[in-house]
């Protein structure tokens, strides 16, 4: 009996892992996807940004990371002053694990 379960629960595997290969969608191999930014409504820092994706993609992941890092580090630093002046001073915990 278990012989019988063990190879229909495998069965049942196989027939939800091929399901989504049946419902692919048929046809020739498609055509590259353009991704762009609509710049004309745009001003500012946005419109070099979106300017900045359109053309540079390398430069604008560096400037994501770059700015992330910088938003993330301030939010950081300003949690940290908020919770000092409210009495937790979490520099002088001891960290046990």
């Amino acid at each position: 009996m278990k012989t019988f379960r063990y190879r229909l629960f495998a069965f049942m595997t196989l027939v939800c892992l091929m399901i989504p290969v049946a419902v692919w969608a048929g046809g020739g191999k498609a055509e590259a996807l353009i991704h762009v930014a609509d710049t004309r409504m745009l001003s500012g820092v946005y419109l070099y940004f979106a300017n900045l994706y359109n053309e540079n993609l390398i430069m604008f992941g560096v400037w994501t990371v770059v700015v992330i890092t910088a938003l993330g580090s301030g939010l950081g630093f300003f949690m940290d002053m908020l919770m000092s002046h409210t009495g937790l001073d979490l520099t002088s915990r001891e960290i046990r694990e």
